[in-house]
């Protein structure tokens, strides 16, 4: 039986998670603590140009961070990859 590996996301640039942490409000230590990583880490990540220089692991430590907290990553389509909240369901009326 041949297991289907999880497909790896596309890697995310400085600019994705600078504008990821604008939209929460969020700082460099907000993110470091949430993705348990060094406050350094993210610092670097954020000042390259383009692609960052953080290893797959952290890169998807700070992707599942900003994710969870409801930032969803937009792929290159034309205008530049970027980020926006995701939509929040409307709650259910009851009746």
């Amino acid at each position: 039986m041949v297991k289907k590996s999880t497909p790896i996301p596309k890697r995310i640039s400085s600019d994705q998670i600078r504008a990821g942490r604008a939209l929460i409000r969020w700082s460099a230590a907000d993110l470091a603590r949430e993705a348990k990583l060094g406050l350094a880490t993210i610092r670097r990540a954020e000042v390259t140009e383009g692609a960052t220089s953080m290893t797959v692991a952290n890169e998807l430590a700070v992707r599942r961070a900003l994710e969870t907290a409801g930032v969803e990553f937009i792929d290159e389509n034309g205008g530049g990859p970027g980020v926006r909240l995701r939509k929040r369901q409307q709650p259910k009326k009851v009746k």
